[in-house]
């Protein structure tokens, strides 16, 4: 008898290989040689870019959707007359003193329920009541205990950063490992020591996604806060323009708006970047 051979055949391609093959082929394309930064303002480019091709092929009608550059003169105009400069310095004003205020609240109840049973169950059920409650609820509540003045809306702004800080923290605190407090215990670590070095490190980024909500909650809170009989913020600038159909004047606040997200959102990466270095998450592909 004689024995058949068959030559080998080629090793098939195994998942990984494609996978490897194909982020080696993206990574050597023009989007992944771009810098990040770039890439990420992309969307909001293209964004402006679509708002002023409708502008200048007449599908939007400019009465109703005012172009970039009517929007841009407008910004200009009231820089100039220093308007602007006071109206955002007064939202600012506020949700800065609110979001510093609703981050101790936030962390310190968080700490009180996340170390201490007796902490969850005083506390918990009560912050998740509130959770359920929207802001813009409470505004005629508050206007009638506190007035008209600032005390409304800095209570409305720290309680929905307050709440967002809570959720997020207590979750993190409860989600430590628990081999890791055993390990501290049993090397006789004192209880500040466990919580500094163990308990608050291991929940940091549940509390920056917080943090991060938190900030969002405070511009959502800040229109309904302006709302109370209020003489300056951009959201009196936005009623203002409601009331007389200043459509510029109301896409530039949205505008103001969008910018003030982003940097709420970068300044929170950044701190993520300093306080979260020692962890080696995945951080996606090419």
């Amino acid at each position: 008898m004689t024995a058949v051979l068959a030559a080998p055949s080629a090793p098939a391609a195994t998942p990984a290989l494609v996978d490897l093959t194909s982020t080696r082929r993206s990574r050597n394309g023009l989007w992944a040689k771009m810098p990040r930064p770039v890439r990420r303002l992309t969307a909001p480019l293209l964004i402006l870019a679509t708002w002023w091709i409708g502008s200048a092929t007449a599908l939007l009608d400019p009465a109703l959707f005012p172009p970039p550059t009517q929007v841009a003169s407008t910004a200009w105009r009231l820089l100039s007359d220093g308007q602007l400069v006071t109206h955002v310095g007064a939202s600012a004003g506020r949700v800065l003193t609110g979001t510093v205020l609703g981050i101790l609240i936030g962390v310190v109840l968080a700490v009180l329920a996340g170390l201490t049973r007796t902490g969850e169950d005083l506390l918990d059920w009560t912050m998740q009541i509130l959770k359920a409650v929207p802001n813009f609820a409470l505004t005629p509540l508050l206007i009638i205990w506190m007035g008209i003045g600032e005390g409304p809306k800095i209570v409305l702004i720290t309680t929905g950063v307050a709440i967002a800080i809570y959720i997020n923290t207590y979750s993190g605190i409860r989600g430590v490992d628990r081999q890791l407090v055993e390990m501290a215990q049993t090397l006789e670590a004192r209880r500040s020591t466990l919580i500094t070095q163990v308990i608050l490190p291991g929940a940091m980024p549940n509390f920056l996604v917080g943090l991060r909500l938190g900030l969002s909650s405070a511009w959502l809170s800040l229109i309904f806060a302006e709302m109370i009989n209020t003489t300056e913020g951009i959201g009196y600038l936005m009623s203002r323009a409601q009331t007389n159909l200043q459509f510029d004047v109301s896409l530039l606040v949205i505008v103001i708006y969008a910018v003030a997200g982003l940097l709420s959102y970068a300044g929170v990466r950044l701190l993520e970047r300093l306080l979260l270095s020692w962890r080696n998450g995945f951080e996606g592909v090419a």
